[in-house]
């Protein structure tokens, strides 16, 4: 597939590194033209130096020859223009970021029919719907819905206490008995285990479940996790995101505190927010967040412009005895160290706006797709093709490549946990999780021819 993305920034440097690892070819058009040599030469893909706005700079760069074209600067004027021109090119998907909620509205005039234009995406919106699914299953680090948010991948922290620190993931099935959810993957110091019945769970395991919505509760409760509504909310930063989640919070009936620098930003908010208390002062001002109470807050999301202050404020509410964090943080590469720190939830914007630009170009039998939060994992909803080697066949002699597993079979629009005596069929969804090594093998295997 012939891939044109418009705009270097992280989205679109995100983009460009998932695509060209799966082969694909890649065109990358920016204006500035340092960062395009740089990045030519840590990734296999073209370049070319110019706006995206213009006829001749698409044109050039083989616009007619495109399969899918992403526009994702900072720019939504520049994201439109570019992909309503492409509309005179035979290009089979256009995909555009918007910052304007005027384009995300529904029943408005300026939407993605009116523009002809297959996906508009915020990467605020995305973040914002990120942070409330966590706010949801609190104990959860990750999280991703899979048939329709009927199936739920959770990553959760086994702490030092758990009482499954040392069993095997054998003696933990006899414990819990019934089919209540799949272990996918175990990552540990970094490296991602698709475990096995002779894996042992050890303290510091980021483990990832793979449950169906309505048995969250349950599922956790066999793990010794408690997922609750916080009761008081410190949201750190008035921007977009900060704004988005409060609305949202205040429908839940949540205690919410929001601290801005910014003092007309503040007014803003003010206004528009009807019973979140907002505060005028730097978060990293830390007299001032403790005599506000940051230190009894159940949760603190940090969603400033400035990484520093992100994360220095959440280390501050931490230290101060903050239960749990949400922190944005714009360095994906940071976001292995956070955990470290004792930070509890560090988010990516580049990586959920990517995430949800990804799941939605998949092509062929591949219905969704997600990333896996710090590790080289990815979880796939696909649909089984009508060949031998899938139909009327058990789970356990199918012959899925090495590195994957399956979490979960969509029957009939009904989605359930499976066991390896589950026959699988032609025309099931089956959601896979698999490490980046066993990528190619599983889009192979589950082709249609």
């Amino acid at each position: 597939m012939r891939i044109m993305i418009v705009g270097a920034g992280l989205v679109g440097q995100y983009l460009c590194s998932k695509f060209s690892s799966e082969g694909q070819e890649v065109i990358l058009i920016d204006r500035d033209k340092e960062k395009l040599q740089r990045i030519e030469q840590e990734m296999n893909i073209l370049t070319v130096h110019g706006s995206g706005a213009s006829a001749r700079i698409l044109a050039e760069a083989g616009i007619a020859r495109t399969d899918l074209f992403i526009a994702v600067t900072d720019s939504d004027e520049v994201n439109l223009v570019a992909c309503i021109m492409s509309k005179q090119y035979d290009v089979g998907t256009r995909i555009a970021r918007v910052r304007n909620e005027d384009f995300l509205t529904p029943g408005l005039s300026l939407n993605e029919e009116a523009l002809g234009i297959d996906l508009l995406i915020s990467p605020d919106w995305a973040m914002a719907s990120e942070i409330i699914k966590l706010i949801h299953v609190s104990e959860a680090f990750d999280t991703a819905e899979f048939a329709n948010g009927q199936i739920m991948l959770l990553g959760y922290v086994v702490p030092e206490d758990n009482p499954h620190v040392g069993m095997t993931l054998y003696e933990l099935g006899r414990k819990h008995g019934s089919q209540h959810y799949i272990m996918a993957a175990i990552i540990r110091n970094g490296e991602t285990i698709i475990p096995r019945g002779d894996d042992v769970i050890q303290a510091g395991d980021k483990i990832y479940l793979m449950v169906l919505k309505d048995e969250i509760a349950e599922v956790e409760r066999l793990f010794n996790f408690t997922s609750k509504l916080p009761n008081r909310v410190f949201i750190i930063g008035g921007g977009d995101i900060g704004y988005l989640v409060a609305r949202q919070l205040e429908e839940l009936n949540i205690n919410i505190k929001l601290v801005e620098a910014d003092k007309e930003r503040c007014d803003f908010l003010a206004e528009n927010l009807s019973s979140t208390i907002v505060l005028n002062f730097d978060g990293l001002e830390a007299h001032d967040l403790l005599d506000e109470g940051i230190d009894l807050a159940d949760l603190v999301i940090a969603v400033t412009g400035s990484d520093t202050t992100n994360i220095l404020s959440s280390l501050l509410a931490k230290h101060h005895g903050t239960r749990r964090c949400i922190t944005q943080i714009t360095r994906h590469d940071f976001v292995p160290m956070l955990g470290k720190l004792g930070i509890d939830v560090a988010l990516s914007p580049r990586q959920v706006a990517a995430d949800m630009i990804l799941r939605y170009v998949r092509r062929g039998s591949i219905i969704s797709v997600a990333t896996i939060l710090d590790s080289d994992a990815e979880v796939m909803e696909v649909t089984v093709p009508t060949h031998r080697s899938c139909n009327d066949v058990a789970l356990k002699d199918c012959g899925c490549p090495q590195g994957s597993v399956i979490g979960a079979i969509v029957r009939n629009g009904s989605a359930f946990i499976p066991s390896g005596e589950t026959i699988i069929r032609s025309g099931d969804n089956l959601v896979i999780f698999f490490t980046r090594d066993a990528a190619k093998d599983v889009e192979k295997f589950f082709s249609p021819q």
